[in-house]
């Protein structure tokens, strides 16, 4: 790897990544998307930051997250990636780009309420639909709420229902797991997905070791908070790794391909296999593997729901392609100059 790249290499950049950019724009410059809006790209290059507009239509679009080559200070290529966030919009209609090249996603649950397993399915399933890793972290294990929950039980019970998967019990008012959650992310990069209120901004603001984010009040009726990010950016860590905010999401639907669901009922999935018709609907067919596992207690009944029900959304969904927020531009190749 070239010594003038050395500077990216907090941000991700490894020899794996010089190499693809050899093989896909000779000659070009590498730089990490921080933040994108619309036709301007603001990236992080070996020597400084610098925002470029897009000339080129490129596929895909890029993403906060993107390695992107630059010829002449010109963005002409995305770097092939290797994990991208994504999500189904909130109304079915299209997909939306969260983040690329995330290494773990931290699924963020507040203990001023119950712990909702089915919210830690659905994340998991995202994550690994990705290509990254989950790791669940709990919250507010300090603060004095009317929902009687304790932090440790808690963190147990996810574990048990999760097994494989990291889960760390924090409070940022009080430090606790902060350190240990810095460790788990090591030189990776992070990025956050959880409900409103649970705490994402609070533990941004305690990774970065500053106020960049801020907080909105939560109501005590229900224990939301205000969407207060409003736009994805990318962070460096002190002491190393890579976080992506990304802007509050109230509802995430699953994508019409996404095999997570698959690798996060292994279990079940594996027994749906074995059924001797292969369009079996689980639901009293004959032959079912589910309903015979079921029957002798090898599956567990809340599961089988719960991947029946992340099953039937993205069956549900029509797999789209999102729009560009960009106007048409002219298209050329990478290496044409």
């Amino acid at each position: 790897m070239s010594e003038s790249l050395e500077s990216l290499v907090p941000l991700g950049w490894d020899p794996a990544w010089a190499n693809t950019l050899a093989t896909t724009v000779h000659g070009a410059e590498p730089g990490r998307v921080l933040q994108h809006h619309g036709v301007a790209l603001v990236l992080s290059l070996a020597d400084r930051t610098e925002t470029v507009m897009l000339t080129l239509r490129l596929e895909p679009q890029p993403t906060v997250g993107d390695w992107i080559a630059l010829k002449n200070g010109e963005a002409v290529a995305v770097l092939p990636r290797r994990s991208l966030l994504r999500r189904r919009n909130a109304h079915g209609e299209g997909e939306q780009q969260l983040a690329a090249n995330i290494d773990k996603v931290l699924l963020v649950c507040g203990l001023d309420r119950p712990v909702k397993d089915g919210r830690i399915q659905r994340g998991t399933a995202i994550s690994r639909d990705a290509g990254a890793e989950p790791v669940v972290v709990l919250t507010k294990a300090s603060r004095e709420t009317d929902v009687e929950v304790d932090p440790q039980r808690a963190a147990d019970e996810v574990r048990a229902a999760h097994p494989g998967i990291d889960v760390i019990v924090t409070s940022v008012k009080e430090g606790i797991g902060i350190d240990e959650l810095r460790s788990i992310i090591g030189n990776d990069t992070v990025t956050l997905l959880g409900e409103s209120g649970a705490g994402k901004s609070s533990i941004v603001n305690a990774l970065i070791g500053d106020d960049v984010v801020t907080i909105g009040d939560v109501r005590e009726s229900d224990s939301k908070g205000r969407h207060t990010t409003t736009t994805r950016e990318l962070h460096l860590l002190p002491g190393g790794g890579v976080l992506i905010d990304t802007p509050g999401i109230r509802a995430v639907g699953l994508v019409a391909d996404n095999d997570g669901v698959a690798e996060t009922f292994a279990d079940v999935d594996d027994v749906a296999s074995t059924c001797r018709f292969a369009d079996c609907q689980h639901e009293g067919q004959p032959g079912c593997a589910v309903a015979k596992a079921l029957a002798d207690g090898t599956l567990n009944t809340q599961r089988v729901e719960a991947w029946r029900r992340l099953e039937a959304e993205t069956d549900a969904t029509e797999p789209v392609t999102p729009r560009s927020s960009a106007p048409p531009r002219r298209s050329r190749r990478p290496d044409e100059r």
